[in-house]
């Protein structure tokens, strides 16, 4: 059997950069705390559930979630977790986790640049259950210059926005039209 090379942060970066670039264009959420999540939640790509289940952000099944579901122990047993059929989908769903859930609805009116803001407000709001969070996101952002991420910011108009996802969306299955399947 040959091992499988894992990710190093700087091929995270490097594979998924430009993804959170185009989100953060799209949506506002920061490339900085987008790629700090995924990279933190991922273990740069090479947790199982970033491995088995596409899912990058650690986003679990929540009630209405019709997709495939992955089942592991988290802050509880067995829990329910999204599966994507790549990583391109979890991003753009984390994307719209933060952007239609009114308990994000505040990050929206924080500085774009602020990612320490965005940090905190991310672990007032909920996301995480660590008491560390903030300060994780934090560190993973300037302990890799994530922030020179942000200075791509280009929001896009609303037709941009539309062709952009419309585009984005051809690269994947929408998780709606998955099998509810569970991975075992």
């Amino acid at each position: 059997l040959f091992a499988q090379t894992k990710n190093t942060p700087e091929d995270y970066i490097k594979i998924f950069g430009n993804d959170a670039i185009k989100e953060m264009n799209r949506t506002g959420i920061p490339a900085s705390i987008k790629m700090a999540q995924g990279m933190l939640e991922s273990s740069y790509g090479n947790s199982t559930l970033a491995v088995q289940a596409n899912n990058h952000f650690g986003i679990k099944c929540h009630a209405g979630w019709t997709g495939k579901a992955f089942h592991k122990d988290d802050d509880e047993k067995n829990e329910c977790f999204r599966v994507y059929n790549n990583p391109i989908q979890s991003f753009l769903d984390h994307s719209d986790f933060l952007t239609t859930r009114p308990r994000y609805a505040f990050l929206f009116e924080l500085d774009i640049y602020d990612y320490k803001a965005w940090a905190h407000g991310l672990k007032k709001a909920g996301y995480a259950t660590n008491p560390k969070y903030p300060e994780l996101i934090i560190n993973m952002i300037e302990k890799y210059n994530l922030h020179e991420l942000d200075k791509k910011y280009s929001p896009l108009s609303t037709e941009e926005k539309e062709k952009e996802m419309a585009k984005r969306k051809a690269i994947t299955r929408d998780h709606k039209n998955d099998d509810e399947d569970e991975v075992k």
